[in-house]
């Protein structure tokens, strides 16, 4: 399957902005755009005018980049998205938001996505009672997500659980730290959803 497989801190760099591709790594001195705040490559610290394309097309690859999907990908969700009632660019937020690898990252279960990303292919969660290994996976509302009984032997998952007990997730998320169970009580509204993103740019460029 396709995947970037280059510097994460690249990404970052390259939209101007803390992405935290990288969990804990992004909230020390080490975070590669701390130490250069400006786009990678030879001409990375000239000053561009950037045109209203660029602009609606930054923030497409902001979006892609932080909830770690690739071009293709988002295109669906984007058309999924246009189908439904309501704002279109709400809709899409709240479905990326609905992945279950996004879902396990807000829940503490990972320090961040792409290792969220990881740990559900590896087959460390069950939904609903059944071990499910597919990151795209749509929560929907009444959702559990646990952790898998034979993973909790694990070093990293033990760790991760650790950190779960001391994170609080997003008021359409709950946690339970003895059960190591998660449930989804709501769809996420836009309040609630801190990608940093203007989802009307991504809707302007794909209407054109």
């Amino acid at each position: 399957m396709a995947r970037y497989t280059g510097a994460q801190c690249k990404l970052c760099r390259r939209e101007g902005q803390k992405l935290y591709l990288k969990g804990d790594r992004c909230y020390t001195g080490k975070c590669g755009i701390d130490r250069r705040s400006y786009a990678p490559g030879q001409h990375g610290q000239s000053r561009k005018k950037i045109s209203e394309y660029g602009l609606q097309l930054r923030e497409k690859q902001k979006a892609r980049r932080f909830y770690g999907i690739l071009e293709k990908q988002f295109r669906n969700y984007y058309v999924k998205a246009a189908r439904q009632p309501g704002v279109t660019g709400e809709n899409l937020l709240r479905l990326l938001e609905r992945r279950l690898d996004n879902v396990v990252y807000r829940l503490g279960l990972a320090a961040s996505r792409n290792e969220a990303r990881q740990l559900v292919r590896h087959g460390h969660f069950v939904v609903n009672g059944r071990k499910t290994n597919i990151p795209s996976f749509l929560v929907r509302v009444g959702d559990e997500i646990v952790v898998r009984e034979k993973s909790k032997e694990s070093p990293r998952v033990k760790e991760l659980i650790e950190r779960a007990a001391d994170n609080t997730p997003p008021a359409w998320l709950e946690y339970d730290a003895e059960q190591l169970k998660g449930r989804v009580v709501a769809l996420p509204s836009r309040e609630q959803i801190d990608a940093p993103v203007q989802e009307t740019l991504i809707v302007e460029l794909y209407s054109k």
